[in-house]
């Protein structure tokens, strides 16, 4: 057997980290905040995960599920888990649901290629960022929505919160409505406000809601 010498050892090809283009030879060689989502084998539901790494370490997780009752408690369990491990560690670590398993790994490729939010922020973002995805209520925004032939659309969850009300035009069409910012809400009554009155401070409007504005019937999504 002839031995021919390997000519070209130039190393990694340089990814984005933090502001930073980092020739990554070993996990600590990784940093960078991103967010992804994974879904179990009978995709029957899902996983939004977040993750914040320094110097290869997980350092900040936001786990957000939907589907089943159970994932609920298996984001409680694998946010325990996350943090504290190497990245490589966290990729061979059960985090108990199918989804958050697949998040995982599919963050894992973002974070390891240079795809992370923060690969051109000078020093990546602080411990504590992933919060601002929850807004000031710190809670998922999440949209849940119940349409059907015969009685049409309901709005039951948007971005702002609660819906409470849906204000409809002469034509019957949807042109706003009405919503609590639970997270709002809780903070106040939590401070001694009375119930009633942060319900009111935590209510707001979207869109066309008042009559001035052309809304001419109100209907409660979950009675109406």
């Amino acid at each position: 057997m002839c031995v021919v010498r390997k000519g070209p050892n130039h190393g990694a090809a340089p990814i984005p980290e933090e502001g930073k283009w980092v020739k990554a030879r070993e996990i600590r060689d990784i940093s960078g905040l991103t967010h992804g989502i994974g879904w179990c084998a009978p995709q029957q539901g899902a996983c939004k995960l977040t993750l914040n790494v320094k110097e290869g370490i997980i350092e900040e997780a936001l786990i957000e599920t939907i589907g089943c009752s159970g994932m609920t408690h298996s984001a409680a369990m694998a946010a325990e888990i996350l943090t504290g491990k190497t990245l490589l560690e966290a990729l061979n670590t059960d985090l108990v649901c199918d989804a958050i398993n697949t998040a995982m790994r599919e963050l894992f490729l973002q974070i390891v290629y240079g795809r992370t939010q923060s690969a051109f922020s000078e020093g990546g973002l602080i411990i504590g960022a992933s919060l601002e995805d929850l807004g000031k209520g710190l809670r998922s925004q999440v949209a849940t929505m119940f349409s059907t032939k015969a009685k049409g659309v309901r709005y039951l969850e948007m971005a702002e919160g609660y819906v409470k009300r849906i204000a409809l035009d002469a034509d019957d069409e949807v042109c706003g409505y009405e919503f609590v910012r639970l997270g709002v809400m809780m903070d106040l009554i939590k401070k001694g406000t009375d119930a009633n009155e942060a319900l009111a401070k935590a209510t707001a409007t979207y869109g066309r809601f008042k009559a001035e504005q052309g809304a001419v019937k109100w209907i409660d999504p979950r009675i109406d």
